[in-house]
């Protein structure tokens, strides 16, 4: 994964040129969702964004021994994976962004 600061700006921009996906919030922060589920919040730490990427992709993300990828204790037991903003690119968020759509659609 590249490594690049994202902002809120960029991230609203990359999570509104997918189609379908909505803005609101969860936990008081913004927040996406595609067809009322949840795929990505920004996490109340400002330094990550949490994304619905399905238990198989989690894993993968997690054992790739990255410092970009983790979890903490709330979300062991959700698909979830959280992603630090000042490691991920616009272009590695959309990926992953299409992956989160692709888990809710199952």
């Amino acid at each position: 994964m590249a490594t690049r600061k994202l902002s809120l700006a960029t991230i609203r921009r990359t999570v509104s040129a997918l189609p379908g996906v909505e803005e609101g919030t969860s936990y008081g922060t913004p927040a996406w969702r595609y067809k009322g589920k949840l795929l990505a919040r920004l996490h109340q730490d400002g330094r990550s964004v949490v994304l619905k990427v399905g238990n198989e992709t989690r894993d993968h993300l997690l054992q790739a021994g990255s410092d970009t990828f983790f979890i903490t204790d709330h979300y062991v037991s959700y698909p979830m994976v959280l992603a630090r903003v000042d490691r991920l690119s616009a272009v590695d968020l959309k990926k992953l962004l299409l992956r989160a759509i692709e888990t809710t659609q199952r």
